[in-house]
């Protein structure tokens, strides 16, 4: 299947507002708070009053020697795959994309597939009790996205779960074009996925929380605050 005909009809989304970006990161609790209770519940209020009282980080394009600390949550938080780029659904690994999500839950259900049954399952490591930290940023959209939401039921390949050859050729003609970016809903849930393809339209990151994922006999536990099962997701 090609991607003639996919554009034909297509609304704007007009996007003004945050989205959930889900990256590797290490979950500062246990260095930092655990001193001051046994619990892991008070960890994470600690860590929750942080995120809501820290100042805002990088909010303008002011240069990295005047602004170097706001300049690297930037970078992590959004400048990070337009410099590395590789392959994903919309990218044959020749350009970057940043993705996003409408919610915590939906980063989530994205990148415990891409985590557990990517990058663990090629490695071989397919035990239970693997660990990695995360931490979702909260990160402002402004731009005029191609909507592509109501065309799956149409094409049913923009959400496919494994065959990309249709998404590489509509993120391709995007980037191609000069287009911000696209919305389209996720594959792997219910939620609403944003592909990215200018990292102009991002600005503001913050931190929103952190979490732990842990692999399991039925698939993957999520913690938000350490002991506490916040989403679990089988097989």
């Amino acid at each position: 299947m090609t991607s003639d005909g996919i554009f034909t009809r297509l609304k704007l989304a007009d996007t003004h507002g945050d989205l959930y970006r889900n990256i590797v990161s290490l979950r500062v609790s246990e260095n930092l708070f655990d001193d001051l209770s046994a619990r892991p519940e008070d960890w994470q209020a600690a860590i929750d009053l942080e995120l809501q009282t820290k100042p805002a980080t990088y909010i303008s394009h002011t240069p990295v020697i005047h602004r170097p600390f706001e300049e690297a949550a930037w970078d992590e938080a959004i400048g990070f795959p337009f410099r590395r780029w590789t392959s994903s659904r919309f990218s044959d690994g020749s350009f970057g994309v940043w993705y996003g999500a409408d919610s915590v839950e939906t980063t989530i259900y994205e990148t415990v597939h891409h985590w557990r049954y990517g990058l663990l399952d090629d490695a071989g490591f397919i035990e239970p009790g693997i660990r990695i930290e995360r931490r979702v940023h909260l990160v402002r959209c402004d731009a005029a996205l191609i909507d592509l939401r109501n065309a799956a039921s149409k094409y049913p390949m923009l959400v496919d779960k494994e065959n990309y050859t249709l998404t590489h050729q509509v993120g391709g003609r995007l980037h191609h074009e000069g287009h911000p970016g696209l919305v389209t809903i996720s594959a792997r849930c219910e939620g609403v996925v944003y592909a990215i393809l200018n990292s102009a339209v991002l600005t503001n990151p913050r931190p929103h929380c952190y979490l732990s994922y842990i692999t399991t006999e039925n698939g993957v536990d999520v913690e938000r605050a350490p002991g506490q099962v916040l989403l679990s997701v089988k097989h």
